[in-house]
């Protein structure tokens, strides 16, 4: 199953439901760099969520992301708990 988002509020509403789950972020960082981070969904709100690192691969506590970037694909999620992707 895929799930393909229409609007900010259907993604927010998404990502509301999956607060404290372990997630995979997914983001384009140049023509043909991708960088994977890995940690848990901590709070969303009205225009970005926030994800709490894993501090075993990563140098930062915490990163946030705009509802935006999911909506125009700059971005993939991946929770634990499901084989496919949000994007």
């Amino acid at each position: 199953m895929k799930w393909m988002p229409t609007t900010l509020a259907s993604i927010k509403h998404k990502l509301d439901n999956k607060i404290g789950e372990k997630i995979m972020v997914v983001a384009q960082a140049g023509r043909k760099k991708v960088t994977r981070r890995r940690g848990t969904l901590r709070e969303t709100f009205p225009a970005i969520f926030v994800v709490d690192l894993d501090q075993e691969e990563n140098s930062f506590e915490r990163v946030s992301y705009s509802y935006a970037d999911l909506l125009t694909k700059s971005i993939e999620v991946e929770f634990d708990d499901e084989e496919a992707q949000v994007s």
